[in-house]
Parts: structure tokens; C-alpha cells; sequence
């Protein structure tokens, strides 16, 4: 982007901020106002997608564990997306891997939200007066059935 302004957006009622190919200290500042943008129009729940990141240094990292104990003292949670085994091999080795919640894709880390099971364009339970929609196998939607 040509302000250097990182892409934030609302997937399944979650706030996602796609984080930059290299982070380090000439964009953390960046990656940090995106997610407290994000964090503070959102449901507690911040996504920071990291998949086409190939790099993060100490700058990156200090941005995501500060996020994330925000995050956790106002009762949310961030969540990253990675991918690259490099930036996985860094979060490993300093156990960051344990302390903040990761996935390999985004429609993982979303199943793990509230908001992110069922939002815009996703199936949700019906509401009163809805027709009927399709069942998932084992969903125990005839059970719903009076008879």
C-alpha cells in the first residue's frame, strides 16, 4: 500500500490484519497501529494473518507479545496465521509458539472465534421464521424436528 498503512479487514465478523512479507523495526509501527485499529473496532478477537510473511525479527516479535498481552487483559485474544517455516522456526525457538495461540491457515484460526463460526456468507443457526436450510451430516438438525 502506497501509505504504508497495513490492510485491515472483517472476515466472518473477525478483525484481520495482513501482516507484510518482512517485519521488522522499518515497519513495526506499522503492523502495531493496524492491530490496534483492529482491536479496537473489534469483538475482542484480533487475526493477524502472517502467510505471506518470510520474516520477523525481535522488532516483530515485541509488536505480537505486546498485542497479545493487551489483548488478554481486556479479556480478547490475538491469533496469528503462519505458514513459512522460517517464521515458525523463530517463534519455536523462542517459545512464542506456546504463549500465543497459531494456525497454518486463516479458516483455522477463524473456527477458533466466536464471531468466526458463522458470520457474513457463512451458515448459521436459523432464526425465527427462517425456512429451513440445509443440515450438516451428524448435526442433529432432525432432532430439532417436533413430530
Amino acid at each position: 500500500m502506497p501509505d504504508g498503512s497495513l490492510p485491515v479487514e472483517v472476515v466472518r465478523g473477525v478483525h484481520v490484519v495482513t501482516a507484510p512479507e518482512h517485519i521488522d523495526i522499518t515497519n513495526a509501527a506499522g503492523l502495531r497501529a493496524a492491530v490496534l485499529q483492529a482491536a479496537a473496532h473489534g469483538h475482542g478477537t484480533v487475526v493477524i494473518d502472517m502467510t505471506g510473511t518470510r520474516f520477523c525479527d525481535s522488532a516483530g516479535l515485541h509488536v505480537l507479545v505486546s498485542a497479545h498481552k493487551r489483548a488478554r487483559s481486556e479479556s480478547g485474544q490475538v491469533l496469528l496465521v503462519i505458514a513459512d517455516a522460517a517464521v515458525l522456526h523463530i517463534f519455536a525457538i523462542t517459545a512464542l509458539d506456546r504463549v500465543i495461540p497459531n494456525f497454518t491457515s486463516l479458516d483455522e484460526a477463524l473456527a477458533q472465534t466466536p464471531a468466526g463460526t458463522a458470520g457474513p456468507g457463512q451458515p448459521g443457526p436459523p432464526g425465527p421464521g427462517s425456512p429451513p436450510g440445509p443440515s450438516a451430516p451428524g448435526s442433529g438438525a432432525a432432532a430439532d424436528t417436533p413430530t
